[in-house]
């Protein structure tokens, strides 16, 4: 008989699905103070499995990566108990200063979350650029990952 963790665990293709679904990465980085600093982002998967995100050069996260590369991602989905899906992933952190790249992944972050959005208007491509000059992308690369789908129990416990 399957154990529990067996039964809820997500095959990969719902693991996939489940990850383009949802709009809203928590990154968890180590402060300063040693203690755990978790942000919620939003976020692109590329080709390849990674997570990336667009934030501030200067950011309190990514002065922390610099420090110590090692994170925990987590998106979480359900309003009870009986609904809940979630994955948790340990990654290595990696920033990445190249404007054309914090362009075109700050394209891809929107595409993302809007996947009818093919084409971007001149004024929206300009606002990208304009907000990317001050911008880097972290991307995460997943070295674990730990899947749960309660919806998979059938409501029991």
């Amino acid at each position: 008989m399957a154990s529990r963790r067996d039964q809820i665990t997500m095959t990969d293709d719902e693991l996939y699905d489940f990850v383009r679904a949802e709009k809203t990465l928590i990154i968890v980085s180590v402060g300063p103070g040693g203690y755990p600093h978790p942000m919620p982002m939003f976020f692109y998967t590329d080709p390849e499995g990674r997570f990336l995100v667009s934030t501030y050069g200067a950011s309190q996260k990514v002065l922390n990566f610099k420090r110590n590369p090692k994170a925990a991602l987590l998106i979480e989905a359900g309003g009870e108990y009986e609904e809940l899906k979630s994955v948790m992933m340990e990654a290595e952190a990696e920033i990445i200063d190249d404007n054309d790249f914090v362009v075109e992944t700050m394209k891809n972050i929107r595409r993302q979350r809007d996947p009818a959005k093919v084409d971007f208007p001149p004024e929206e491509i300009e606002q990208i650029g304009y907000a990317a000059r001050k911008r880097v992308i972290i991307r995460f690369t997943p070295v674990k990952t730990i899947s749960w789908d309660h919806t998979k129990l059938g409501g029991t416990y």
